[in-house]
């Protein structure tokens, strides 16, 4: 690793500047990879799931990485056209602007739950950015892991783009890394560790990690309406997304309502664990995680319930989990502690949208924040009174496949933005640059010694 950082950092001292054409070239090569063999992709993932949807992994991987690829190549030269900047009339004659330079060797360390677009995301940004760039898959996803290396070196040299695959050791040994900017997707507790690994380098890191996010339902909105929208939104690759609605702060009067829409939205479009549209959970590490989930909140008195009224649901030798919901779980539970990232879904009653409001605020920061409200005044009082790194409004997830708005979190659910023009100043370099014209030079004036006319010059603008 150490080889092909040194190989990458030398070309980018070589050609430190690439134009816009080779850029786009890139990008170009990038979504022929993604659309040429995609099915190779939908396989690999399958295996590395043990069952995944192919139309699942399409819309989730490929789709939203080859759709941020044709976004980045139309706004290049946008994005990266050097912007004029007004220098005060103290400092005349004299011109400001700012170029957006690219930063150099990019690290990027992906992770297992969607593996392809969160390998080729953040590569796209730093790519169209002028970058080049090392990626470390996750050993959970071997298969994945080793195609993505494979289709990448038959496309760009290694000193361009690298994949690196291992396990923990060389995890370890990636972040140790000195690259010019560190890209992180994971858990908040890595997170950590990523960071502390990144300072010894003073590499700059965006990190985009998870957290508990939650989902509030406002009284007068459709329970029915809301609750298609979020079973959907939790059985979406089962649940492991970092931004699948974790929590839900439901209206106590509503809460049995809510439970019973759920459930049946659920069976509407996944009849059985059988359903080839039902991603399983990765491996039986994650499985164990969220087994001892749910015994532990049974075992302190929580009613489970599941969408398909399967008496063991942990008895699926597929991996396969039904929804199963807790109706007011108790706090000290590892579900209302721990990130739940699989489909169990904790609902909360309130009975006044404040103790919603109260609840959410006293808690980390999230990822995500859903609101589900008809009234548009309301619904701006939520989103001023909340902090989250996105929010969506009478809709969950959607917020991360739009490639105009910027993507991050805030706080324990991470630091830093990307996706289309935030990742490409992500990626960037802002380089302030001001220039003189070569026959005067107003600087002069205020060289030692200061006499009383300096004085008045400068008193003449401190009290203006």
């Amino acid at each position: 690793m150490n080889l092909i950082l040194k190989s990458q950092r030398e070309a980018y001292q070589e050609k430190p500047m690439p134009s816009l054409q080779e850029r786009r070239q890139k990008l170009k090569t990038i979504e022929k990879i993604l659309c040429s063999n995609k099915d190779s992709i939908c396989m690999a993932l399958a295996k590395d799931f043990g069952h995944r949807s192919f139309d699942e992994s399409r819309i989730a991987e490929i789709l939203p990485a080859v759709d941020l690829s044709k976004y980045c190549r139309k706004k290049l030269r946008k994005w990266s056209k050097p912007q004029s900047r007004p220098i005060p009339a103290l400092y005349q004659p004299a011109k400001g602007k700012v170029i957006y330079q690219p930063l150099g060797v990019v690290g990027i360390i992906v992770p297992w739950n969607y593996p392809v677009y969160l390998a080729f995301g953040p590569l796209i940004n730093a790519i169209a950015a002028g970058n080049r760039a090392m990626i470390k898959m996750s050993e959970f996803t071997p298969h994945s892991g080793e195609l993505i290396a494979k289709l990448l070196k038959d496309s760009f040299a290694e000193n361009e783009i690298a994949v690196i695959n291992g396990g923990l050791e060389v995890s370890q040994a990636f972040s140790k890394l000195a690259f010019d900017h560190l890209f992180f997707t994971g858990s908040t507790k890595v997170g950590k560790l990523i960071m502390e690994s990144a300072s010894k380098n003073l590499c700059p890191v965006t990190l985009e990690l998870g957290g508990k996010s939650p989902t509030i339902i406002h009284p007068s909105f459709d329970i029915k309406d809301a609750a298609k929208t979020i079973a959907f939104s939790k059985m979406f690759n089962a649940g492991q997304t970092c931004v699948a609605p974790d929590y839900i702060l439901c209206p106590k009067s509503k809460t049995t309502e809510f439970i019973a829409e759920v459930k049946n939205s659920v069976k509407e479009h996944l009849d059985s664990l059988d359903s080839k549209d039902l991603t399983a959970i990765i491996n039986d590490l994650q499985w164990q995680r969220l087994k001892t989930y749910y015994e532990q909140a049974t075992a302190k008195g929580a009613q489970a319930e599941n969408s398909h009224a399967i008496s063991d649901p942990f008895a699926n030798p597929q991996r396969k989990l039904p929804l199963i919901l807790f109706n007011n779980p108790p706090q000290d539970s590892l579900l209302m502690e721990e990130e739940i990232f699989g489909p169990l879904m904790p609902v909360i009653s309130y009975d006044k949208i404040e103790d919603a409001l109260d609840f959410v605020n006293k808690r980390p920061r999230p990822l995500a924040l859903y609101y589900f409200d008809s009234n548009k005044k309301r619904s701006q009082e939520i989103l001023e009174k909340t902090h989250s790194g996105g929010v969506c409004v009478n809709e969950c997830l959607q917020h991360v496949a739009q490639h105009t708005l910027p993507f991050g979190g805030i706080g324990p659910s991470g630091m830093g933005h990307y996706h289309g023009q935030e990742g490409f100043y992500t990626f960037s370099h802002a380089k302030a640059i001001m220039s003189r014209p070569s026959f005067f030079n107003s600087s002069r004036m205020i060289y030692p010694p200061y006499t009383g006319w300096i004085h008045k010059v400068i008193n003449r603008f401190l009290l203006r």
